[in-house]
């Protein structure tokens, strides 16, 4: 059976066969298929405040394992660019640094800030050379206040992945967030990345696995809204919980929010709570491990873990345990689908359809 074979219908739609969690050949599939044409976290731009600044990244690594470069030049224009040398391939800056040029360190091959072309030591005997070849490839960025993301292919514009996110929390104070590394935090997770996801696009579990999230959150109305390549999860809050002060812009002016939700194709969440942002990146690394990133935000630090966005690492052990289960579960050999909860898996139906789509 193949396991990319799903029903639009979720009625009628069975879950994607436990061979798209096992099988090698759908997790090789997805780097190009997948990851190669969706957008990456790659940074704050407050940390290329000053202009010169170079800041190596890598996405998705111990998957992609592609390295690239955040450049800032005297003029202010941020950039991303390969760092790797396009004489023999070297990486070209191991640590954030500041500089006027780019120098690769095995030969001495120079570039601008904006990745052209400047010198090459003992190569005046080479012909047709420079070339455009010679230049860093650059690759496009996105910025989101002061997160950047970035495509390795720019196949799909980055509004078709954002735009719905971004116009539902336009009056949010989001320039005014501070990265804050010591509230931030990485988990191992034994299991496929895409059962993390699915766990994640479905408030099903709450009332089961999440004991004091459920003391917050009022299940009865947990709404999920499709979009594109994105998914909002609306957490209303239970009275006297902390909620959002709506301004009256805003559709959902009137309603106790004390979470928003928002998943975007194929691993990043967004989770919005009155003191900032938990930024959760999911990578993967095997069939049967990921690595799960929490990137913390903050504009209210006197709102900081209360109301549903409290307690975090208790709620992440707890769906990682679930998780895990499921994980052994599905190798079962009397296990090789499930169905849908029309009413409360719209999200997880909704990205096995983007699965389908991506990977058929």
């Amino acid at each position: 059976m193949n396991p990319l074979q799903h029903d639009p219908n979720i009625a009628s739609a069975k879950t994607l066969t436990k061979d798209f969690y096992t099988d090698p050949r759908y997790f090789e599939l997805s780097k190009e298929s997948i990851f190669s044409r969706s957008w990456h976290f790659v940074g704050n731009s407050n940390e290329l405040a000053d202009s010169n600044n170079l800041k190596p990244v890598v996405i998705l690594d111990e998957f992609m394992n592609e390295h690239l470069l955040l450049s800032k030049d005297k003029s202010g224009q941020l950039r991303c660019l390969s760092n790797v040398c396009t004489h023999r391939g070297a990486l070209l800056v191991d640590k954030p640094c500041k500089g006027s040029e780019i120098r690769c360190p095995y030969h001495g091959r120079r570039f601008t800030l904006n990745g052209k072309f400047l010198s090459m030591p003992e190569f005046k005997e080479v012909e047709n050379f420079p070339s455009p070849a010679d230049d860093l490839a650059e690759l496009p960025h996105f910025e989101i206040g002061p997160l950047l993301f970035t495509s390795l292919t720019d196949t799909v514009p980055a509004a078709s992945f954002f735009s719905e996110m971004i116009n539902r929390i336009s009056w949010m104070p989001i320039q005014q967030m501070q990265y804050k590394p010591e509230l931030s935090k990485s988990y191992s997770i034994e299991a496929h990345w895409a059962l993390y996801c699915e766990n994640y696009l479905e408030g099903f579990h709450i009332p089961f696995v999440h004991a004091s999230l459920n003391q917050v959150i009022d299940f009865g109305n947990y709404v999920t809204e499709l979009f594109k390549f994105s998914n909002l999860q609306l957490g209303i809050a239970k009275q006297g919980q902390l909620v959002f002060d709506l301004p009256p812009s805003s559709p959902d002016f009137g309603k106790s929010v004390g979470a928003y939700y928002f998943w975007v194709f194929p691993n990043l969440m967004f989770n919005f709570y009155p003191w900032g942002l938990s930024l959760n990146v999911v990578k993967p690394i095997s069939l049967q491990k990921t690595k799960i990133e929490f990137h913390t935000f903050i504009w209210d630090e006197s709102l900081f873990n209360q109301g549903a966005g409290s307690d975090l690492n208790r709620v992440e052990m707890e769906d990682e345990a679930v998780v895990e289960s499921v994980q052994r579960g599905i190798r079962s050999r009397f296990y090789t689908h499930g169905r849908y909860s029309v009413k409360h898996e719209t999200g997880t139906h909704h990205f096995h359809q983007l699965l389908k789509q991506f990977l058929g």
